[in-house]
This record gives C-alpha cells, sequence and structure tokens, in this order.
C-alpha cells in the first residue's frame, strides 16, 4: 500500500519531508516554467571521468556537457585544473572549457587545487570555481599531500583571489563519514571544516561520502552537527554508491532539507587517492526517485539516459545506472516515466 505524502510499503514507513512540495505532472505545463524544488548539481564530465583508465578525448567530454545541458541540468562540473602529472583524464581542462558551447542559465564550474590552478582556468572564462580540503588527515596527506589545516590555508588563497575577481566559490569536504586510512570520521570534525568554508566566502558546501560507506544513520549524525553551524539549504549532499546506500542517505538527507545533490550520469566515477571508492550516485536513478516522490527537477529523464548511454558507450562500459538498465529506449517522452515513477494512473 502507498499513501500520498507518506511512503508505507509492507510496514516500512518512510516520511517524506515536509519542505518538499508535490510536482503536479501536467501535460499542458512546461517544465521549464517551474522552479525546482532541488537542484540537482552533475559531475559527471569531472568528478565521474577522473577516475577512467581509458582517456577520454576532449571532443567526446564536450558532447556529454552538451548532451547534459539539453537534459535540463543547469549545473555541471566540467574540468580540474590539476596537475596532468596525477590526473591525466583532466589535462584538457583548458580545451574542454574554451570548446563547450554555453547555454544561458547554465553553471559551468571547474574544480581548482592551488592558485597555479586557479590562474590557468581563469583564461577560460570561468563563473565558479570549487575547492576541496579532506574531511580526514589520512585523506588530506594522500590527496593534497599535507594536512587538513595547511589544505584550509591553501584553497583560502584560491577563494580570497577568486572572491576579488568576481567569481562563486563552492566548497567540497571529502570522506565526511568514513576513510580509506583513518576509518570512521568525527561529523564534529566535518563541522568545524564546513564552518570554515563558509569563513572563507563560499556560497555552498558539498558534503562527500566519498568511499561510499555512509548509512542513514551516519548521515543523520553527520547532518545534526552540520546545521548547527550552516542552514540547509546552503549544503549539498555528495554521495558515492559504493555500498548501494545512496539514495537512503539522500533522503535521510532530504528530511533536514537540503536542497542540493550531487551526482554524476551513469553512475560514474571514483577517486584515485580512495581505494575502494566506486561510482557516484547516479544522475538518472536520483531524478527517476525524486520524480517518485513527486519532487520536481526540471529534467528530461529520456535525454538524461541517452547522455549516460552515450557516455557509457564510448567507455565500452555497462551503465551504473540501474534507472538507464531498466528503461533503456523504451520512452520517448520524459513525462510518461515520471507516470511510472509516480504512479500515477
Amino acid at each position: 500500500m502507498i499513501v500520498s505524502g507518506d511512503l508505507v510499503i509492507k510496514g516500512l514507513y518512510i516520511c517524506i519531508p515536509e519542505n518538499i512540495n508535490n510536482a503536479k505532472i501536467d501535460d499542458n505545463t512546461k517544465d521549464s516554467q517551474a522552479v525546482p524544488d532541488i537542484r540537482i548539481y552533475e559531475v559527471g564530465p569531472r568528478d565521474g571521468l577522473q577516475n577512467e583508465s581509458k582517456f577520454v578525448p576532449t571532443d567526446i567530454k564536450v558532447e556529454l556537457i552538451h548532451k547534459l545541458s539539453e537534459a535540463g541540468i543547469k549545473d555541471i562540473e566540467c574540468a580540474s585544473f590539476v596537475s596532468p602529472k596525477w590526473v591525466k583524464q583532466m589535462s584538457d581542462g583548458t580545451e574542454v572549457m574554451k570548446t563547450i558551447k554555453r547555454v544561458p542559465g547554465v553553471n559551468y564550474p571547474v574544480l581548482i587545487p592551488n592558485l597555479k590552478g586557479y590562474e590557468a582556468a581563469k583564461q577560460c572564462n570561468i563563473e565558479e570555481i570549487a575547492i576541496f580540503p579532506a574531511g580526514s588527515e589520512g585523506f588530506s596527506q594522500k590527496n593534497l599531500n599535507c594536512s587538513i589545516e595547511e589544505g584550509l590555508k591553501r584553497f583560502k588563497l584560491v577563494a580570497d583571489q577568486a572572491i576579488k575577481d568576481g567569481m562563486r566559490v563552492r566548497g567540497y569536504v571529502s570522506c565526511v563519514v568514513g576513510c580509506p586510512y583513518d576509518g570512521p570520521i568525527n561529523p564534529k570534525g566535518i563541522a568545524k571544516i564546513t564552518e570554515e568554508l563558509f569563513t572563507m566566502g563560499c556560497y555552498e558546501v558539498s558534503l562527500g561520502d566519498t568511499i561510499g560507506v555512509g548509512t542513514a544513520g551516519s548521515v543523520k549524525k553527520l547532518m545534526n552537527e552540520v546545521i548547527k553551524v550552516a542552514t540547509p539549504d546552503k549544503i549539498a549532499l555528495h554521495f558515492h554508491d559504493t555500498y548501494g546506500q545512496g539514495l537512503s542517505n539522500l533522503l535521510a538527507g532530504l528530511e533536514f532539507g537540503i536542497k542540493t545533490v550531487d551526482s554524476s550520469v551513469s553512475g560514474l566515477g571514483g577517486c584515485p587517492y580512495a581505494r575502494g571508492a566506486s561510482g557516484n550516485l547516479a544522475t538518472e536513478d536520483l531524478v527517476y526517485f525524486l520524480y517518485g516522490l513527486g519532487v520536481n527537477t526540471n529534467i528530461d529523464l529520456v535525454k538524461l539516459i541517452e547522455a549516460g548511454r552515450y557516455i557509457s558507450n564510448f567507455l565500452a562500459k555497462p551503465t551504473e545506472s540501474k534507472v538507464n538498465r531498466a528503461i533503456g529506449d523504451r520512452f520517448k517522452n520524459h513525462k510518461d516515466i515520471i507516470k511510472i515513477a509516480s504512479c500515477t494512473l
């Protein structure tokens, strides 16, 4: 039995957060006119591809970005200006950013490790950057070759310059619930790092479960600490789906009023410095899940599935999105998929 508002499925009770509005399906209403209840921040072209052993040429990356924007995604993280020595897959960041056809209203942020990377990115007409301190000492040493404290100091230099130049700055915190080197992470420490990122001027901080060990319980413990230093509308959630907990973790976060979720088309992803990290929460699965809750995303799931199949076919690997596998090319109109997801007759 499914009850509107909350869900009761064979004795399992799931609370749908009151702060999420039910999206009405109206064939006479254009989705583009509605304000999305949940903002989806797509990380596939950067976080999704960075760990792929097969190099993805610039033209393929650019076409993927175009397909994602055509699907209605408004935030697409496109590139990383890290050293090619460490992440070869991201070595063509400048070419990608100079080649993409920018759509009005679409945000194309890039990941920045230091001032040198920032200066290179600044030549590419960027408007938003992301900085990424670690939530654990072990991962900070492996990923940034420095302590958490030193990493924050480095990123402050980047944030200060970017803000001075009129750019938006987003913060990431990695390994927020578990670390491959240090084990479980104290939520109070993550809250402290989050607070420091806001002090630097970040407009939003994304909390990343880099190795995907989180559960709804650990996410709630984390959020209980983080909301002491920031309002939910300033926090994003970034889940890897290693243990298949991505969507349940997301639901736990939504109960706190979270409005932004990171995801990766086709479930691509992983981290070269976090053993055991699998792909991100698949954007197709996320959109289907949200439509099932009656949440508006303004994303055309048919076109999104096409984007996922495009990059998976190039990589010669099956998609990690269960929704993409199940739906395939059976539908031409995404509203038909919404009706299935929401059990609408």
